[in-house]
């Protein structure tokens, strides 16, 4: 088993090399991660692989999705601060109104810098306010105002801030749910949150789709990759 924080350089890694981009991958681990963390994968990412994090993703991305890779990658969120300045929040919830809902067309950076570089207390905030002006969810605007990767990573970024945990538990169903695993995701999220915030992954799992996440694994895997999965998810049946 890789070391965690080589782990994940070794999942971005591989989500950009050969033909083809995972950029899901990618917008999943850059969005849900904190500033210390999203540091020491780009340490780890240099030293297994002898170039920076920043400049492959450059390389391999291109237009909007890169500058807010690029943009959460440099990890200008402010992880700790619980302070909320309301007029500030109120003047970024009419920034991204006017950025997109109020005008014809969408001012992409707009929303990338606010989403980017704000934190989740002051972004919750935003949120609240946004719905007052524009009458619907951030979300909602987000789906009508873009598309594609771009509007998978800044509904990603919305959905941690929301609730990290959530966004996991969501991505563990997804990955089981109907035909075939999406073994991949199933694998990832599970280590790389093992020895961070699984248990608190696990109850909000139950509690949003009423069954516990190894009964799903029980059901969903076989053989000695369900025992490694079980393992490592503990019994919360």
């Amino acid at each position: 088993m890789y070391p965690p924080y080589s782990y994940e350089a070794k999942e971005l890694y591989d989500a950009m090399k050969g033909l083809g981009t995972k950029e899901g991958v990618i917008i999943e681990i850059l969005a849900s991660r904190t500033k210390n963390q999203l540091r020491e994968i780009m340490k780890a990412y240099e030293e297994d692989y002898g170039s920076s994090l920043e400049e492959d993703i450059q390389a391999d991305t291109s237009g909007y999705l890169e500058r807010i890779l690029v943009c959460l990658l440099q990890g200008s969120r402010d992880d700790l601060s619980g302070f909320v300045d309301p007029g500030l929040a109120l003047q970024d919830a009419q920034d991204l109104y006017a950025a997109g809902e109020k005008i014809c067309g969408t001012d992409e950076m707009k929303f990338i810098t606010i989403l980017c570089t704000r934190s989740a207390t002051h972004l919750m905030r935003v949120f609240e306010e946004y719905e007052k002006i524009a009458n619907k969810s951030i979300e909602d605007s987000i789906k009508s105002e873009t598309h594609g990767s771009l509007e998978e990573a800044m509904l990603t970024v919305v959905k941690c801030t929301r609730n990290l945990h959530s966004y996991f538990a969501e991505r563990l169903y997804y990955a089981m749910k109907g035909a075939g695993t999406r073994d991949g995701t199933l694998i990832r999220n599970i280590v790389s949150r093992s020895e961070i915030d699984l248990n608190l992954i696990k109850h909000q799992f139950n509690k949003m789709y009423g069954k516990t996440l190894s009964s799903m694994i029980m059901e969903d895997t076989s053989g000695d990759y369900k025992n490694a999965l079980l393992n490592l998810v503990g019994n919360d049946l």
